[in-house]
């Protein structure tokens, strides 16, 4: 009878907290604050958290390790780098996934309001992390080249911090009930209110913080200090966040407007197939070229 009684008691604990783990979403207003129609969210202070932090990573390295950077340089940097990575985040969403309607309406690429119906601030929907990948990488191709830095150390050096900074855009993500996965079965499902079906579905997000975030930083912190060539780090950034980002996309929902590329390959899959790929290419190339070993 006791144990009887213990097993119900631990089956409606478990129920309990099942129920408030599938319905969190619902508790959280993803504004930080609302004047009117102008809205400031969460979303938002994430992206300044995960720059600030992969800055103090960055900074942490110059001066533990001695590396030949100064801190005036690294601010200068991310300056030009947040610039880069917005800007092509915008235009690889607009390229990548929605081009026929950015086509039709391209003051929709740049101007958050509406004025179909009245004048309303709707902001601007729509990042492509691929897209801010590339921008960032230009940018840092330009500062590199005009501060007479070598390309490769310096994203060595960057990316060995990047994917913590990871973590808190899709913790972003996930406050904003956005890029949710796809309907699952699976007790740890959740119910976001966006969802127009409202049915239990993948936390994608939070997958992403993990993989993406937490585990690819510790792989790549822990190899930072390993002697091998310059580039080393860069490719395996590549690979490692393109290979975790493809297997995720199997429970993420893919764009509405978009939908599957082919069978049930998304776009996002597509674009982290050429990141894995380029990073292997850097590999053999630098290897064979001789990168420079770094310390």
């Amino acid at each position: 009878m006791g144990t009887q009684r213990a097993h119900f008691t631990i089956g409606v604990t478990m129920d309990r907290f099942l129920f408030f783990w599938q319905h969190i979403p619902e508790h959280i207003n993803p504004n930080l604050i609302e004047i009117g129609s102008l809205q400031i969210r969460y979303y938002s202070l994430m992206y300044i958290v995960a720059f600030f932090i992969t800055y103090l990573l960055v900074v942490y390295r110059i001066q533990s390790e001695k590396l030949d950077y100064s801190k005036e340089a690294v601010q200068d940097y991310f300056i030009w780098a947040i610039i880069g990575l917005l800007l092509g985040a915008r235009l690889g969403y607009v390229l990548f996934y929605n081009l026929e309607f950015y086509l039709s309406h391209p003051l929709a690429i740049i101007f958050p309001f509406d004025i179909s119906d009245g004048f309303r601030y709707v902001g601007i929907s729509g990042m492509s992390y691929h897209g801010g990948l590339i921008g960032a990488a230009v940018a840092t191709v330009v500062f590199c080249w005009k501060r007479g830095i070598g390309f490769f150390p310096f994203a060595d050096l960057l990316c060995s911090a990047i994917p913590l900074g990871y973590t808190f855009g899709r913790i972003g993500n996930f406050i904003n009930g956005e890029l949710y996965g796809r309907v699952t079965g699976y007790a740890w499902g959740m119910y976001f209110p966006l969802d127009p079906l409202f049915q239990l579905r993948h936390p994608s997000q939070l997958y992403e913080a993990f993989f993406e975030g937490i585990v690819l930083f510790v792989i790549l912190w822990s190899i930072r200090k390993k002697n091998c060539f310059d580039g080393c780090i860069f490719s395996f950034y590549l690979i490692g966040y393109g290979i975790a980002r493809f297997f995720i996309e199997f429970a993420r929902e893919p764009d509405f407007q978009m939908g599957f590329v082919a069978g049930s390959v998304t776009m996002g899959q597509v674009l982290c197939l050429f990141m894995v790929a380029l990073g292997i290419i850097l590999i053999l190339i630098r290897r064979k070229t001789g990168g420079r070993p770094n310390g």
